[in-house]
């Protein structure tokens, strides 16, 4: 039974300590035996809140309000984080094998989960939807694996990270298309444009200014405070950046991956990110079960959502798989790159999230993206480590920063 937590009012205090109690206890659990088993942690505190939500233990509702709030701030902490982990200059070295890979890997998944959106009759917003969440790969997941490896200084690793965050970002637009066009915008060629160059012409203008301010601004507040004054200080302006963002037409969370950046490559990123990450560990987990407790696990009964989740699985997988072999004059293992282009996880999430909260996806359609999300996460950590094999650990002591290829750093 749902843990009765008023929708108006007076908010009972003791009820909202034993959701957050139950998610964030849940959230540790699973993530860990999903380490164990050699996956990311974030597939278990997705299955942790499929576990605790309506369609199975009934302990999380995630149609409460707070917990809304609260998981919709785990977002902004993540991209800030995947912001701040993100070396845009390394990412320039891997050039245009990785803008290919990137470009072909946004195009490709969008036209099949397009076609499959008009193939099986779905709203012109729904199949946008279910389209844009096929662009998405998780840097954070393929990192993971390729550093658990000791193979981030691979040059299909490079490619692999560089074409990542190309995706990130991309998709982070497309998302802001998407999100205003649900909101009652209108889908024409101007307004899409417009919604593109506001995302893209903020991201620059964020870049520039931020270039020139950050380094000293916060040089001084280092000087005459401690690092946790400047972590939180750094956390205070990715939220003010995201608001900014959200202000001007783009979206919040392409504003905190944006203030990442600005940050990245300062000499206060480490102290920054060190703080940003403690703080992940409580606001992030509670987004993914709250992405989890929202999936209706009765509903991968229904024949219609096992075909949807299949036909998703498919595109998603060949069109990952084929943007890896888009460079056609690279003479590395284009097999893994595909293949470490795969997992959607925490961003397609967000998509998949962001379509239901909105109401263009039915619980069905939303369980099916899930299911996509979860089968692509699951699958490309054991297929790259059969690719790759175990290579050179990077020593803890060397420098994240001066690592080739180290596009993503350890946290």
């Amino acid at each position: 039974m749902l843990l009765a937590i008023p929708a108006e009012g007076a908010v009972s205090i003791p009820a909202v300590l034993l959701v957050l109690a139950a998610i964030l206890a849940g959230a540790k659990l699973f993530g860990e035996l999903a380490e164990k088993i050699g996956q990311p942690a974030v597939l278990g505190e997705l299955i942790a809140g499929v576990i605790l939500g309506p369609s199975i233990l009934g302990f999380v509702d995630p149609s409460l309000p707070i917990i809304h709030i609260l998981a919709e701030i785990g977002v902004v902490i993540l991209l800030f984080q995947i912001g701040l982990e993100t070396d845009v200059r390394k990412l320039l070295s891997v050039g245009g094998t990785a803008f290919m890979v990137a470009v072909v890997g946004v195009a490709l998944p969008f036209a099949l989960g397009y076609l499959i959106g008009n193939a099986l009759g779905f709203g012109h917003l729904e199949t946008l939807v279910v389209a844009a969440a096929l662009t998405a790969t998780s840097v954070g997941i393929t990192a993971r694996v390729l550093s658990d490896l000791g193979r981030l200084d691979d040059v299909e690793s490079r490619v692999v990270l560089g074409a990542a965050v190309i995706d990130d970002i991309v998709g982070l637009v497309i998302l802001a298309v998407v999100a205003k066009l649900v909101a009652g915008g209108e889908l024409t060629p101007v307004g899409v444009s417009i919604t593109t160059l506001t995302a893209f012409g903020f991201v620059a203008v964020a870049l520039l200014v931020g270039r020139f301010t950050v380094p000293p601004v916060f040089g001084m507040l280092r000087s005459v405070s401690s690092e946790q004054t400047l972590a939180m200080m750094g956390l205070v302006t990715a939220f003010l950046i995201a608001v900014l963002a959200d202000s001007v037409g783009s979206a919040m969370i392409i504003g905190a991956f944006t203030a990442g950046l600005i940050f990245a490559p300062s000499e206060h990123a480490h102290p920054i990110e060190l703080g940003v990450v403690r703080l992940g560990h409580f606001f992030v987990p509670i987004f993914f079960v709250w992405v989890g407790a929202s999936v209706d696990v009765r509903s991968f009964a229904e024949p219609r959502v096992l075909l949807v989740g299949a036909l998703l699985i498919a595109a998603a997988i060949i069109g990952k798989v084929a943007a890896g072999y888009a460079p056609w004059w690279f003479k590395g293992r284009k097999l893994v790159i595909g293949i470490g282009m795969v997992p959607r996880g925490e961003v397609g999430l967000i998509f998949a999230q962001t379509g239901l909260t909105a109401g263009v996806l039915t619980v069905g359609d939303f369980s099916a993206l899930t299911m996509m999300v979860i089968v692509t996460t699951f699958i490309a950590p054991p297929l790259l480590k059969r690719l790759l094999g175990p290579g050179t650990k990077p020593s803890p002591k060397g420098d994240d920063a001066d690592r080739p290829g180290s596009l993503v750093s350890e946290a």
